[in-house]
C-alpha cells in the first residue's frame, strides 16, 4: 500500500456544464471530417444565434463593399440576409450589364449635346453692337465731372439726383450749396434741373456722390483767375481780423489781406464790416489760398484809367543803366533806352535828368504785372531832336501824339492783315 501510495495520480479533466453552448473548437476539425461531417458542421451553423448571424453578415458585407470600391465595380444594394443568400451570379452579372448600360446611355447623351453646341466662331459678331453695349454698361460718374440732372428725392439728410446712372445720385446736404440751406424743399423742389460735379465714384450699389457747392467753388476759382490776369480790382467785405491782416469773402471763397497791404494797417481791427477796394496778389486753388492787396487796387484803379498810344506826364525818379523810372500818379512807369531817341547818345543823362518832368506815350500796358512801357522817340521828327531840341519836342508833344497814335494803330492793322492773307 506504501509504494501504491507514492505513485501520483492523473489528473482527471473537468466536465463540461450539461447545458453549455458549443464552443467554436469545432471549426479546427472540419480539415478533418468528411464530406457528410461537413453537411452536417452546415445543419449546425443553423442553430447559431441571430446575433452572430447578422454580425458575420454585416461583414461580408462590409467587405465586399470595399473590394467593389478598389475594383471600380458597381456597388450592390443592400438586402436582407435571406434576398441576400438567393442572389445568383447570373442575377449579378445582370445589373452590372445594366448599370454599364445606362452609364453608355448617359455618355451618348451628352456627346449628343455637344455635338448640337456651337462654337464661338459660328456666331453672328458685330462690332458696332458690341460698342455700344460697351457704351450703354460704361458707369457714369468719374470724380471730377460735370452732370447734369433731376431732383428725385428729398431726405432729411440730402437729395438724390438722377444723373442717368443705373442708381441716383446722392448729394449731402452740406454739399448742397455754398452757406447755410435751411429748407432744402424749397430750395430743390422735385423735378428742379440742376449742375453738379462729381465727388465720389460709384459704390458697389452703383450709387456716386454729387455736389453744387465743389462746382461753385471751382467756377468761383475760375472766375478769380481771369480777374487777377485781367487785373481788375474787386470790392470786398471785411468780416474777421487776426494778428496778420483781415478776412474777407469774395464770391464764397475766403480772402486775406495782410496789413502791409492795408492803407491803415495800423488800425486794421476798425475795418471789420467795411468793404475796401482790393487788387489780387496771389490766387491759387489747388492750396486755397487767395490773398489780395488794398495799396495794388490803388495801383490797379490807375492802370484802369491807362490805354496803350495815350500821352502821359510824369516825373523822372531814377536813372538805370537800361532805362528811365517815371512817377505816373501812384504808379511807375518804364522809360528804356531803346525808346528814348532814333539818334545815338552815349549817355542817358544827356536827355533827361533825375527830376525832370517828360512826356511820354504808352506802348506797353501790362495791369497784372504792374508794368508801363513808355516811349518818347516817336514824339521826334528828324531822329535824335529830343537831344538837340527837347523843349520843341515838349511843347509839341499832343500834336505829334496824334501822328504817333495813327502810326501805332497801324501797325497793329497791318500783322493782322498779312495773318488773314497768310491764312
Amino acid at each position: 500500500m506504501a509504494g501504491s501510495d507514492s505513485q501520483p495520480k492523473k489528473a482527471t479533466p473537468p466536465r463540461p456544464a450539461a447545458k453549455a453552448p458549443r464552443k467554436p473548437l469545432q471549426v479546427m476539425h472540419i480539415s478533418r471530417k468528411t464530406e457528410e461531417k461537413i453537411i452536417d458542421q452546415g445543419s449546425s451553423e443553423k442553430e447559431i444565434s441571430d446575433q452572430s448571424k447578422d454580425k458575420r453578415f454585416d461583414e461580408n458585407v462590409l467587405d465586399q463593399k470595399e473590394t467593389s470600391q478598389l475594383n471600380k465595380a458597381p456597388s450592390i444594394p443592400e438586402e436582407s440576409s435571406d434576398n441576400f443568400k438567393t442572389k445568383t451570379m447570373e442575377d449579378v452579372l445582370r445589373f452590372e450589364n445594366s448599370s454599364d448600360h445606362k452609364n453608355i446611355q448617359t455618355f451618348d447623351d451628352q456627346h449628343i449635346l455637344d455635338q448640337k453646341s456651337r462654337t464661338v466662331d459660328e456666331f453672328d459678331f458685330d462690332e458696332d453692337e458690341f460698342l455700344a453695349a460697351l457704351e450703354e454698361n460704361q458707369p457714369i460718374g468719374t470724380t471730377g465731372e460735370i452732370a447734369k440732372g433731376s431732383v428725385i428725392a428729398i431726405e432729411s439728410d440730402g437729395i438724390y439726383v438722377d444723373i442717368g446712372g443705373k442708381a441716383p445720385g446722392f448729394m449731402p446736404k452740406n454739399e448742397c450749396g455754398l452757406g447755410v440751406i435751411t429748407n432744402l424743399k424749397e430750395r430743390f423742389p422735385k423735378g428742379l434741373q440742376v449742375e453738379v460735379l462729381v465727388t465720389r465714384e460709384q459704390n458697389a450699389d452703383g450709387m456716386v456722390t454729387v455736389s453744387c457747392r465743389a462746382l461753385e467753388l471751382r467756377k468761383s476759382w475760375e472766375k478769380v483767375q481771369n480777374l487777377a490776369k485781367e487785373g481788375k480790382v474787386v470790392r470786398v467785405k471785411i468780416n474777421g481780423f487776426n494778428r496778420g491782416g483781415v478776412t474777407c469773402d469774395f464770391e464764397g471763397l475766403r480772402g486775406f489781406i495782410p496789413r502791409s497791404q492795408l492803407e491803415d494797417g495800423e488800425n486794421h481791427q476798425s475795418l471789420v464790416s467795411k468793404t475796401l477796394n482790393t487788387a489780387f496778389i496771389e490766387v491759387n486753388p489747388e492750396t486755397r489760398k487767395l490773398v489780395l492787396s488794398e495799396k495794388k487796387a490803388a495801383i490797379a484803379s490807375r492802370f484802369s484809367e491807362l490805354e496803350i498810344g495815350q500821352l502821359i506826364e510824369g516825373k523822372i525818379l531814377t536813372i538805370k543803366p537800361y532805362g528811365f523810372f517815371v512817377d505816373l500818379k501812384g504808379v511807375s512807369g518804364l522809360l528804356h533806352h531803346s525808346m528814348v531817341t532814333n539818334g545815338s547818345i552815349r549817355s542817358l543823362r544827356e536827355v533827361f535828368q533825375t527830376g525832370e518832368l517828360i512826356k511820354a506815350l504808352i506802348t506797353d500796358l501790362d495791369p497784372s504785372r504792374g508794368r508801363i512801357g513808355l516811349n518818347t522817340a516817336l514824339l521826334e521828327g528828324p531822329p535824335g531832336e529830343l537831344i538837340t531840341d527837347k523843349a520843341k519836342v515838349m511843347e509839341e508833344a499832343d500834336e505829334r501824339a496824334v501822328k504817333a497814335r495813327n502810326s501805332l494803330n497801324k501797325e497793329k492793322v497791318d500783322p493782322q492783315k498779312e495773318e488773314k492773307g497768310i491764312n
